[in-house]
């Protein structure tokens, strides 16, 4: 989450030059370029059931391509703090359809780190400054309210996306090893992104794009279709989908710590309190329980 967080912010020159899906046709095709060796089945894992299939499938539709539209319009159609407000509902999500689909058993400490993870990612979200911050007003979005509606809808259909992508992934690591189900769910994204890859593709001038940008893309696409999900599954395969939820608070923390760090921008001491309720969260999920320190058990 926290490498996620920091190409999320790094991504943002990307944006500035590529169109959003043909940027993600061309994450997934340099992401499965890299990932050709794992897609081969290992010699001990199972053939592949119809079911285990259509979590795959699942897996890269929600997680990768519609996550990406309800984003992406749901902050056009709002703002981008209403959009961090309603994404700090990503824990809770995650912990509720664990304990629906994978009926697992949600521990009181693990609530509270929830808890501070809403709590946490919903303040640093409201203390960005905005127009009023500066003077001005906030206005409505273009359309009125009933697209700031449409927006909400479309984020809250986001939020229900991630914490999917998060339970199907706990799901799918009962059966596949995580550079498999990194593999497989790559090549699903590329199909998925291929036709408006293709058609984006045939009016860009790729001739304008710099050095710099495609050695940008190069490192987008490894963390974001390699590294980070295929640490994200082999976390899953130990750690319970409510307390792997919890590890989302990292990608704003790291998104922000990278702003600062690498592109200039400052924080308030509104947003430090946020991040340290954030992190706290972290630590209620991880450090390990009375009875495991008495039972001589490690972290």
């Amino acid at each position: 989450m926290a490498l996620v967080g920091s190409y999320v912010a790094l991504s943002k020159p990307l944006a500035a030059v590529l169109p959003v899906f043909l940027l993600a046709w061309l994450r997934f095709g340099i992401g499965g370029l890299a990932m050709l060796h794992w897609l081969k089945k290992p010699a001990d894992e199972p053939p592949l059931t119809p079911h285990t299939k259509r979590l795959l499938f699942l897996e890269s539709f929600l997680g990768n391509f519609l996550f990406t539209i309800c984003m992406i319009y749901g902050v056009s159609m709002t703002d981008a703090v209403s959009a961090g407000v309603t994404m700090a509902a990503i824990p809770a999500a995650v912990a509720l359809m664990g304990w629906a689909f994978l009926k697992e058993r949600v521990a009181p400490r693990t609530w509270g780190a929830i808890l501070c993870a809403v709590v946490g990612i919903a303040l640093f979200s409201l203390a960005k400054p905005d127009a009023a911050a500066h003077g001005g007003t906030s206005s409505p979005p273009p359309g009125g309210y009933h697209r700031a509606w449409m927006g909400q809808l479309l984020l809250i259909g986001a939020v229900l996306c991630e914490a999917a992508y998060t339970v199907i992934g706990k799901k799918l690591t009962g059966a596949m090893g995580p550079k498999r189900i990194t593999s497989l769910i790559n090549v699903w994204g590329f199909a998925l992104t291929t036709p408006f890859g293709l058609y984006l593709a045939l009016d860009f001038d790729f001739g304008a794009v710099g050095t710099g940008t495609w050695l940008l893309l190069v490192f987008y696409a490894l963390a974001a279709c390699m590294w980070t999900v295929w640490l994200w599954m082999t976390g899953l395969k130990v750690v319970p989908a409510a307390q792997g939820g919890v590890f989302t608070v990292m990608l704003p923390v790291s998104a922000a710590t990278v702003g600062v760090v690498a592109l200039g921008e400052t924080l308030t001491g509104l947003q430090v309190l946020a991040f340290a309720i954030a992190l706290a969260s972290v630590l209620l999920a991880t450090l390990p329980s009375r009875a495991a320190w008495r039972s001589g058990r490690k972290p």
